[in-house]
């Protein structure tokens, strides 16, 4: 237990670790704050005319389609087309019609709709007599939102992998690993010190970015625990790995962005190009955080089918990266 304590101790002293530990969850507050902000009025048709330019039924019309604002000068209402920050259409009167006003740097489906206007106003009378049917808006980020929270919760996960591996690149770099091997303290205590370290560490940033960011029924929020359990023992695992063969801090780092990079890049590729080919995704599950991925999509659904499989995937990683490094501590001493 006083090993245990020491390690939890260096978790508090070492910044990277805190901010790995931290970032998942300031990341999730956000997006579940952007989650709830809404982004349509950002396409929003906003007008603008001048005082006593238009006819009031004119004026009204347009206002069935967005905000009018109306001006006193011609000064003011080209100041305000003319601001970067806004998509104003000015609209002037043409003769029995209308005209409209551009600076050029708005988003092409304002420029369209500043085109088509004069002519919509001219057949206003039989559009009007036109049965109008309102398509739902489709939420463009809702996918892409869902990914971001899959990536963060990874990086979360995966946190015991930046924790061991700093932790034992430290122990290295300040002597404390030559006291270690002399401490009455067997290999195996050692090993199960910074796995366990490393995993408490992944397992509680993972659960709560997973409580601010879902609201899953009981049995998923159970599937969601094991994948939180058996990704955050693969880190520790991988952790270990790049403690012990890592020769300075600069080294270890490098090898830590490589592997976040690996974690986040393959999943994220595989969802974003959609790949079907038996062979390539098969190629994917070598990656752990592809399971991790797929299997917290799938629950952010509601289902939990895909995830039961993806569980069985990182149950296999988790057996296989134990396994091996069993086995490379024991070469390691036989040749010692």
């Amino acid at each position: 237990m006083k090993g245990l304590h020491y390690q939890l101790k260096s978790v508090l002293r070492d910044k990277f670790c805190l901010m790995t530990f931290l970032l998942p969850i300031v990341v999730a507050a956000a997006l579940n704050f952007v989650g709830a902000i809404d982004f349509t009025t950002l396409g929003e048709l906003h007008f603008g005319v001048l005082k006593g330019g238009l006819p009031t039924q004119t004026v009204s019309w347009l206002e069935r389609y967005g905000p009018v604002t109306v001006y006193q000068t011609m000064e003011e209402l080209t100041e305000a087309v003319i601001e970067p920050s806004t998509n104003l259409i000015g609209v002037e009167a043409d003769g029995n019609g209308i005209k409209t006003m551009l600076s050029g740097d708005e988003l092409d489906i304002f420029r369209q709709t500043a085109d088509t206007l004069p002519d919509l106003y001219e057949q206003r009378h039989a559009t009007g007599q036109t049965e109008v049917r309102i398509l739902e808006r489709p939420d463009v980020m809702a996918g892409f939102q869902d990914m971001f929270i899959a990536v963060t919760l990874i990086v979360a996960m995966f946190m015991g992998c930046t924790f061991n591996a700093m932790n034992m690149i430290s122990e290295k770099e300040d002597g404390v690993a030559f006291i270690n091997e002399i401490l009455p303290m067997t290999h195996s205590q050692y090993i199960m010190q910074k796995l366990f370290v490393g995993f408490i560490c992944g397992c509680l940033s993972s659960v709560i970015t997973v409580c601010i960011c879902f609201r899953l029924s009981l049995k998923n929020a159970a599937l969601m625990l094991v994948l939180i359990v058996l990704s955050a023992f693969v880190a520790a695992l991988i952790g270990l790995f790049i403690g012990r063969t890592s020769s300075g801090l600069m080294v270890g780092v490098v090898y830590i962005k490589i592997i976040m990079i690996l974690f986040m890049a393959a999943p994220i590729l595989r969802f974003l190009v959609g790949i079907r080919q038996p062979l390539l995704s098969a190629v994917c599950y070598l990656v752990p955080s592809q399971a991790t991925f797929e299997g917290i999509m799938d629950l952010s659904t509601g289902s939990g089918a895909v995830a039961v499989k993806d569980i069985f995937i990182l149950l296999a990683h988790c057996i296989g990266w134990f396994l091996l490094y069993i086995g490379l501590s024991v070469h390691r001493r036989k040749n010692a």
